[in-house]
């Protein structure tokens, strides 16, 4: 049996390709016009790439961007239309790898870079791998003037990341914590200030990071009010006593420096003072028994 070349072009128009809108798929570059590309997919026409949807950046010059005979992947954006040709797009599918990328990044608990690009009420909008993020003002290192972080690139850890309702939210704070973590070791003595109370302890942030000291590691007595041991923004030295990389939480605590019971709350400009001198011995005090 032989089979001609009609028989063939009839097979391929009996052929259903099935690509569907979403569907990645591998091809290559066959020719140009003034509005794109077209891109041979293996189907019964040659798809179509917009010059816009060419790539996350403005393309002026297409067959230099994208060669002819180049090949790979695209995301169908459109199906096919009445002549068998369906619509494609690279900038699209670099912003679904690209989610792909930030909820690893999540996942893995690692940083990227994030550019920032603009500021509103809450926070600042900034630009990660093509996709626009929000920083809220509270994830932030510094907060006072935001004006002044637009167009700086900063290192962030991600807070959140849904690529059905396009939603990104970055964190610089976790990132300079995650960093700062790697570089502090239990024993060590932090110099910082109170930046807020609660009920169970006062958060000391230090070197672009926070740690808790806690209700009960300020004194080996009882403390009934936070507010009449401790301001906000009042300087303070701590010792670290406790790491957690996972959760990134840092726990502090003055009582080891304590000669005696109280003296936190009736001598504290003292013990502040004299923190080096006692952290030694608090230091070889931890090793030996550990932290009550």
């Amino acid at each position: 049996m032989s089979f001609s070349t009609d028989d063939f072009a009839k097979a391929l128009e009996q052929h259903d390709y099935q690509f569907q809108r979403g569907q990645v798929v591998r091809g290559k570059v066959a020719g140009y016009d003034s509005d794109g590309a077209y891109i041979d997919i293996g189907g019964k026409s040659a798809a179509f790439l917009p010059i816009e949807e060419a790539s996350l950046k403005r393309v002026t010059n297409l067959p230099e961007f994208l060669p002819e005979g180049e090949e790979r992947e695209y995301l169908i954006i459109r199906e096919q239309n009445d002549d068998g040709q369906v619509t494609l797009s690279l900038r699209q599918f670099e912003i679904k790898q690209a989610w792909t990328r930030l909820q690893a990044l999540q996942e893995d608990q690692q940083t990227t870079q994030a550019r920032v690009s603009g500021i509103n009420k809450g926070g600042v909008t900034a630009e990660v791998q093509g996709i626009r993020g929000f920083i809220p003002r509270s994830h932030l290192v510094e907060r006072d003037n935001l004006e002044a972080l637009i167009g700086k690139a900063l290192n962030v850890a991600v807070l959140e990341v849904d690529p059905d309702r396009r939603r990104l939210v970055l964190s610089q704070r976790m990132a300079s914590q995650a960093v700062s973590l790697s570089q502090l070791t239990i024993g060590q003595l932090i110099e910082g200030k109170v930046v807020s109370m609660k009920p169970f302890g006062v958060f000391v942030e230090f070197d672009g990071t926070t740690g808790l000291l806690h209700i009960n590691q300020i004194s080996k007595n009882y403390i009934a009010d936070l507010n009449q041991v401790f301001e906000i923004g009042q300087p303070i030295k701590a010792l670290i006593i406790d790491l957690d990389a996972v959760k990134r939480r840092i726990s502090l605590s003055t009582k080891v420096l304590e000669n005696y019971p109280g003296e936190m709350l009736e001598k504290l400009p003292e013990v502040m003072a004299e923190a080096e001198t006692r952290a030694e011995k608090a230091r070889k005090a931890i090793d030996e028994r550990g932290v009550e």
